[in-house]
Formats: C-alpha cells, structure tokens, sequence
C-alpha cells in the first residue's frame, strides 16, 4: 500500500514537473511574439520592466529601441514565459485602447486596486464598468462642472492666502513644497466637489477622514517591499493571515472611511429620496448626490443601477485620481514655468490682461497642453489580452530574423499577453512631435506637425488622459482645477528653482523627488515669492 501510495505521488510530481517545464520553456518557444525583434535577455529572470518604466531614462529607452528593432517590440517581463508587446505604433495602441472588451487590465493590478479602493472604474472590467460608468457619466457633464467652479476658486484662494502668510513670516524668499501644498488643496478641492464634505486640508492636516486617505495613498506609493506584494497578489489569503504593517495600516484606513464616508451616502440618499417624496428635488451638486440622482433615474433600467458599495469605491476612485494627479500636473506645471522664466512671465500677462474668461486663455491653455504632454502623470499603461487577436500596424516590422515588413500588416499577440501602452513614450515620440520633442514649448501647440495631430488620444493629440471606452471620465474636471490654480497663483506669486535638482520617478504616478533624498518621499521645492504687479 505504501508503494501505491509513493507511486501515485510519483506520477503527480512528474505530470507537475513535466506541466511546468512545458508551460514555462517550451510554451513560450512558440509564442508568435518571440518572432519579433526585441532588446536581448540576459537569463531567465532578467527582465525589460526597469528601464522602460524609469521616466529618468524612459526617453532615451523608447527612441534607441523604435531605432533598432522598429515600433512594435517584444520585451521580456517577469520571466522566459512573459514575452510581452511594447507598441509605439498609433494604429495599434487605437486598436488595443478601443478594444477594451480584448484588452483589459490584468487581474493582478485589478487585485491591487480593488484591495485599496474597491473596484471602482479603474478596477472595473466589462459590463460592471460599463454600468459604474454610464451612472457617473452624468455628473461629470459641462453644465455640472461649471457649477463647481466657485468652490475650486474657494480653494484657490485659501492657498493664495496661506503661501502670502508663509511669505510674510519670512524675512528671506521662502522655500514651498509645492507638491505637498497643491496636494492638501486638491484633496480640499475633490473634498467639496465630491461629496460636499471639507476637509479644511489647506488649514491643517487633522481631519479624521483626510488623514484616513492620505495615509492610505501614501501606502500605496510607499517603496514596498517586493515579496509582500507578490503575496498580497497571488496570495491574498497569506497575507490577511499573517498582515505586516502596510496591511494594518491599510484596513485600520479602510475603517474610517467605510464609516464616515459610509455615512455621507446614506445621509445623501435619504435626502434624494425625501426630494421625491415632497416633490422638490434635492439641490446638491457634488459629484456624490450627482451619482446617486443618476442612479435613481426614472430611464435608468433596474438591473443598470449600481449598489451602495459600488458607490463608495468610486468615491473613493475620485479621491485616488482626482486628487493626485491634478496635484502632480500642477506641480510639474509650476516647477516648468520656474525653470523657464520668460514663458512664466508671458503666461502672467495673458492672465493679468484676461480678456477671456480663465477656460479661454489660449496661451494658459498651451502651457498646459505643453506640461501634461512633456510629464503625463501616468508614465504608461498595461493590458493584457483576453483571446488571441490580430493588432493591426502602420509601420514596418522589423521581425527577429532581420526579416523587416513593409506592406499594412498585423502582429499577432496571444490570448494571455501583456500589452505595454507607452503613455510617455508617445506623448514625447521625436518622429511624431519633431526634434524638440523633449522640450517645453508651449507654442508647438499654434503650429503642431500634422504627425502629431493624427495620433490617438482623449486630450490634444496624447495619452495623458487616454483614449477610448476607459479614457479619463475627470478630464474636464482636471482641467478646471488646473486652469483655476494657476490663474490665482500666478497673478499673486513668481516661481524660481532651488538649489535642489529635481528627478522624476514612477511610483504609480509621476512623481518629484529630490535627488539623493528619494527616501523623504515626494517634494518639489520652489522659491515662492509674492508678486506685485
């Protein structure tokens, strides 16, 4: 019986082993994407992740291998078995942007969100996203945003007078971290357009729910250590089992804003529903009593709503990318305008002379443009694809054997493969943009090359916010927040460089750090002086 038993164990570690060696060595042999050419691999667990995702060299990256191999190149990801496409051909980072029902997000950055903010419309596939989307569609319409307008004036204003206090109390040129101060203005900002809740971030840092996000995010974008996340990933079991501190931190977060978010729906709810009843419909127009109004709808079919949970995660889905990324762009949009004093100086008189209101500055609108293509807060994007498709081209492709073809023509990408959408590298492609692609200057925009102006993408011609089905539903909203900003702090203050060089890393987004200080976290110091015209 004992030798039954060892020859049955047997059997099964030989039918694992023989299933793993074909799954991992040969399997990935006759991947169709091996044909294509690629930078070399240097062993099984050497991979092209590193230098394609590091935006301090991420340019040089993209322009050697379109070069070399051509614009649809196959990398290497976590091992022999992950062969991956690098696409820098507009034609098929359309196709694979459009089709989202074959290109998805993969399941492990889907688990990643979704044990952070829930699966709100950046965790969401299919129909789920769909439905999340056509209910917020709504809110997010221009008559609705234009009513927010006042309340991100509001906020602008409160920061105008903390910086012109700050200044004040300083006989020397103040030094700001901009990145940390936009930052707590635009947590206000999503606060109040959100959910009509305040923060008072601007003012201090002590507001339960503030804080319960922000430590939250800063989990997020913490270096974190690579194992637990492997963990957190492919075994989030192990993980609730034995919770390390990031995890701790994460539901003792969670915690708070389930009750006291929690409880702002419900109160919005009973308030809609109160509206009905008397005939009066609720007047608020934050973003939250805009969902909810939209999810009640008389044309709204029943199995189309979405449930209580679903509401939270995308309020909390609004906070993660409402807040940050309009802080980063405002950052890099400022440290910009501090490096290059004239094109601050020209922007400020268009301001000052404000003929137009502040969303029909050409110039304001130009610098921004220049800003969110030159650093896009997200550097890249990833799907993987969910059959076996055929991605149409319009360059050649250059195959592994030197082979090169010429004539329209398709790469074949397997059910199963990792599909990098290069934000970026789009956005600062020299064959598209011209020699200069790499530089700020926000006059490009009156004469773009008509290369440029063919290319994909939900926002002037780039990636920033991308494109299709689950392009940025906030992009207006962004831009709002931006324009506002910038207007309030430019016509009070000018911006000067320190002393300090500042680098960029990805850490989910694109975020500043100070060279040497990276362990500090996220800073971008600037001399902020007042302006008087």
């Amino acid at each position: 019986m004992a030798n039954f038993f060892l020859n049955i164990a047997v059997a099964v570690a030989t039918f694992l082993l023989a299933f793993l060696a074909y799954y991992l060595v040969i399997l990935p042999k006759y991947n169709p994407l091996q044909r294509l050419a690629g930078p070399p691999t240097q062993g099984w667990f050497k991979n092209h992740l590193q230098v394609i995702l590091d935006p301090s060299i991420s340019p040089q990256v993209n322009e050697f291998y379109t070069q070399k191999y051509g614009r649809s190149i196959r990398i290497q990801g976590v091992g022999p078995w992950d062969v991956r496409l690098l696409t820098l051909d507009p034609v098929s980072v359309a196709h694979v942007l459009k089709n989202s029902s074959i290109y998805e997000k993969p399941w492990q950055s889907r688990r990643l969100i979704t044990s952070l903010i829930g699966c709100g419309m950046l965790a969401a596939e299919c129909l789920v996203h769909k439905r999340q989307r056509r209910v917020a569609t709504p809110a997010f319409s221009i008559q609705n945003l234009r009513g927010l307008v006042p309340l991100v004036f509001k906020k602008g204003n409160e920061l105008k007078d903390k910086w012109i206090q700050m200044a004040n109390e300083h006989p020397e040129p103040v030094r700001i971290d901009v990145c940390h101060w936009i930052s707590r203005a635009t947590f206000d900002v999503i606060g109040l357009a959100g959910f009509d809740y305040n923060f008072n971030a601007i003012e201090n840092e002590s507001n339960e729910l503030f804080s319960a996000y922000k430590e939250m995010f800063e989990v997020a974008i913490s270096q974190s250590r690579p194992i637990r996340t492997i963990f957190r990933i492919y075994a989030p079991f192990l993980s609730s089992l034995f919770p390390d501190k990031t995890l701790q931190t994460v539901k003792r977060c969670q915690g708070v804003i389930h009750r006291v978010a929690g409880h702002l729906v419900q109160e919005k709810k009973a308030k809609i529903a109160q509206g009905l009843e008397a005939g009066v419909p609720y007047a608020g127009r934050d973003l939250l009593s805009l969902l909810l109004k939209s999810n009640v709808a008389t044309d709204l079919p029943m199995d189309q709503r979405i449930s209580d949970a679903d509401i939270l995660h995308n309020i909390n889905t609004f906070m993660f990318a409402g807040s940050d990324t309009s802080s980063l762009s405002l950052t890099w949009t400022l440290l910009l305008l501090a490096q290059n004093p004239a094109i601050q100086d020209r922007l400020r008189d268009e301001i000052h002379s404000l003929y137009n209101a502040v969303s029909n500055l050409p110039y304001l609108h130009n610098v921004i443009r220049e800003s969110m293509r030159l650093i896009p807060p997200v550097h890249s994007s990833i799907r993987v694809a969910t059959q076996d498709d055929e991605v149409p081209v319009s360059l050649p492709v250059h195959y592994r054997d030197g082979a090169i073809m010429n004539q329209r023509s398709t790469v074949t990408v397997p059910k199963g493969s990792f599909v990098h959408v290069a934000v970026e590298g789009f956005n600062l492609d020299k064959s598209f943009w011209g020699a200069d692609a790499w530089e700020f200057h926000p006059d490009r925009w009156d004469n773009l090359p008509e290369t440029a102006s063919e290319l994909p993408g939900l926002f002037s011609n780039t990636l920033t916010f991308s494109a299709g089905p689950r392009s940025c539903i906030g992009l207006r909203f962004s831009m709002i927040e931006i324009k506002t900003f910038l207007y309030l702090l430019l016509t009070n203050f000018t911006f000067q460089p320190t002393e300090d060089k500042i680098l960029k890393a990805y850490v989910v987004l694109t975020r500043p750090y100070i060279s040497g200080k990276y362990k500090e976290g996220s800073q971008c110091p600037l001399i902020v002086l007042p302006y008087n015209r």
